[in-house]
């Protein structure tokens, strides 16, 4: 019963007392928690956009209520059979070399502005086609239901770079499942805190990809014949140490260039 066993690290009361009762597993949710709500956050503006077709503001609520069961349902599932996958170096190989390409393409739309906005664009065209094509065709299920499906296929793909990057970060499923539940709600309940406060300091998105960098590099790592393994609570040590000298570069800059501080 594979299956079974792939699962039963969620259902086993001594590993979440030890995950609860564990500072060094709760700096590793709030590192995981901090990885959320920085990779995801325009994900939860283009989810909250798609409720906007419901006319009803409580529709448009329960759509993302039911939304976020789904995300938590999709999560506990990839989690229990990623868990089991990461194990293998040829996974933690691709793993590594994919986290790498989203640094790789981040920072090349970085400084291809004009080639990023043209695809926007031909995307946004085409997503209008779809909907006035849509429009035209007879639907079996209710607006409600198709913008609930919407989101959660939405949020099956936004949330895959999230997943694999936190397995990469923690080999215990309970902790990367309480990272990213925890880091869903919170990203979602204060998405436009966030967005401001990205707006205020924009270096964060970048060291959220160099975040990314350090992730992959200590995936390949662990890959024989390194076998490396960084602690996690240094690994933990070292993603706030980045978030404060990131706060920090930002500020000084600031004050090098003469502008007021925020």
């Amino acid at each position: 019963m594979q299956i079974l066993r792939l699962y039963q690290p969620f259902f086993d009361g001594n590993n979440w007392a030890q995950v609860l009762t564990s500072a060094k597993d709760w700096m590793m949710i709030l590192t995981l928690i901090l990885m959320e709500c920085l990779l995801s956050v325009d994900n939860a503006v283009v989810l909250a956009a798609q409720t906007q077709t419901l006319p009803d503001k409580e529709e448009q609520r329960k759509s993302l209520v039911y939304g976020l069961w789904g995300a938590y349902l999709f999560r506990f599932i990839v989690i229990g059979v990623g868990t089991y996958l990461i194990h293998f170096w040829e996974i933690k190989l691709l793993g590594g070399i994919y986290l790498l390409y989203l640094v790789f393409k981040y920072f090349y739309d970085e400084r291809h502005p004009q080639k990023v906005a043209e695809a926007e664009k031909k995307k946004e065209a085409r997503e209008k086609a779809k909907l006035i094509e849509s429009g035209q065709k007879k639907h079996h299920l209710s607006l409600f239901w198709r913008t609930v499906i919407s989101i959660e296929a939405m949020d099956i793909v936004f949330s895959i770079d999230s997943v694999l990057a936190a397995l990469a970060m923690s080999d215990n499923p309970v902790v990367v499942l309480l990272g990213g539940m925890i880091g869903i709600l919170c990203m979602r309940g204060v998405a436009e805190i966030i967005i401001k406060l990205m707006e205020i300091i924009p270096e964060l998105k970048t060291m959220a990809y160099v975040l990314i960098t350090i992730i992959a590099l200590k995936l390949l790592a662990a890959l024989p014949p390194l076998n490396f393994k960084v602690p996690d609570a240094i690994f933990a040590i070292i993603v706030f140490a980045t978030v404060i000298i990131t706060i920090v570069f930002h500020y000084l800059r600031q004050a090098k260039h003469g502008k007021k501080l925020p």
